[in-house]
């Protein structure tokens, strides 16, 4: 039973690596209209956080594959999500319903990575 739980707990790892390792290299790499986002919700130098969050999501999802620090490596990656989604998906704010419904959907996407975290790190020590 318990290498079925690890492999369970691997392959899970290794799928919420992917979202955090393609998506924090891209906006490190090019934060294309990201730092006009941020720039908005008001906070300073809006380019250099879009590629700072960027490498922290890489470096989370290094940890996630990696299974290093799996504690630090979920709650980084939550508080990395969790502004990204606050700043990044104001759905709440979008003029028209299209708008609103798209910024919605990854609203609650993010949320369902978050909580997939934090089942993760509930488990960590397990």
């Amino acid at each position: 039973m318990g290498s079925t739980r690890t492999a369970v707990r691997t392959v899970g790892r290794f799928a919420l690596a992917g979202v955090f390792l393609k998506g924090g290299w891209d906006a490190y790499q090019e934060p294309g209209p990201r730092p006009s986002i941020v720039e908005k919700a008001g906070l300073p130098e809006p380019e250099r956080l879009v590629r700072l969050n960027g490498a922290a999501m890489v470096a989370g999802g290094a940890g996630l594959i990696t299974g290093l620090l799996p504690r630090a490596t979920a709650t980084g990656l939550m508080v990395s999500l969790g502004a990204t989604t606050m700043v990044g998906h104001r759905f709440w704010d979008q003029p028209d319903d299209a708008a609103r419904r798209q910024q919605l959907t990854q609203f609650l996407k993010n949320l369902a990575i978050i909580g997939g975290l934090a089942i993760y790190l509930s488990s960590a020590d397990q």
